[in-house]
């Protein structure tokens, strides 16, 4: 195994736990780095009454316990989650990664996309995710991730997100299109469908030949961009050091 160069901590989406990442940490640690996957509240601990604040501050935390300047990493819906951390720990991350997934305009609810079922959002089935987004997804791929898919609390999906700290634009950010293009992307972008990216100073678009659940379909290839992502945000954090 190669010298640990950074600690990685990633954030799966919606009804996804620590374990999405399984795929994706050997390859990581094959190339020097600590992945460091969290199970949020709500979301694979069985706090069912978990709101989007403690799924905020579970990520901050993870952040201050890790080695150094972590890479901070959010996937789908938990693009917000990554964005946390550039925005109350701006001088604390290298930078941060969201994959098929932009971070929530201030103000706006979390993630409140999907139907409730009582006091939680259950995953909706495969039938909401056709197409490009599952069509790189084996049908028994798909049957063991709705099998380990956890409900949502609505605390979590309704809750507000606020942003404070306008250094969190200057935070190295990567943005890896895998579904969609980054053109499309850009195009999100410059209509002013994505503030928060609109606003970024050091923003990078990657694209990925996969759907919207990489960490299972290509986790080699997923490794590789986070591992770039650790180099392109420490050079860019370098050059800000010493102007």
């Amino acid at each position: 195994m190669k010298e640990k160069l950074m600690d990685i901590v990633l954030i799966a989406g919606l009804w996804l736990d620590g374990t999405a990442w399984d795929d994706v940490l050997p390859e990581l640690e094959a190339l020097g780095h600590r992945g460091i996957p969290l199970t949020l509240p709500g979301q694979g601990d069985g706090a069912t009454s978990a709101s989007y604040d403690d799924q905020a501050a579970a990520v901050v935390a993870a952040v201050d316990a890790a080695e150094g300047a972590p890479l901070v990493v959010g996937h789908s819906a938990a693009s917000t989650l990554a964005w946390v951390a550039a925005d109350r720990r701006p001088d604390a991350v290298t930078g941060v990664v969201l994959i098929g997934g932009f971070p929530t305009t201030d103000g706006q609810a979390y993630a409140d996309f999907f139907q409730t079922d009582g006091d939680a959002v259950a995953f909706p089935g495969w039938e909401t995710f056709a197409g490009p987004d599952s069509d790189d997804m084996s049908p028994e791929l798909k049957a063991a991730v709705a099998a380990g898919a956890h409900p949502v609390p609505v605390g979590v999906t309704t809750g507000v997100v606020r942003w404070s700290d306008e250094r969190r634009h200057d935070v190295p950010l990567t943005l890896v299109c895998p579904e969609f293009g980054p053109e499309q992307a850009r195009e999100w972008i410059a209509s002013g469908d994505v503030p928060e990216l609109a606003d970024a100073t050091a923003l990078e678009l990657v694209d990925l030949d996969s759907g919207h659940w990489p960490m299972w379909t290509q986790p080699a290839a997923l490794a590789a961009l986070l591992d770039q992502a650790t180099r392109r945000s420490a050079d860019a954090s370098a050059r800000t050091s010493v102007r």
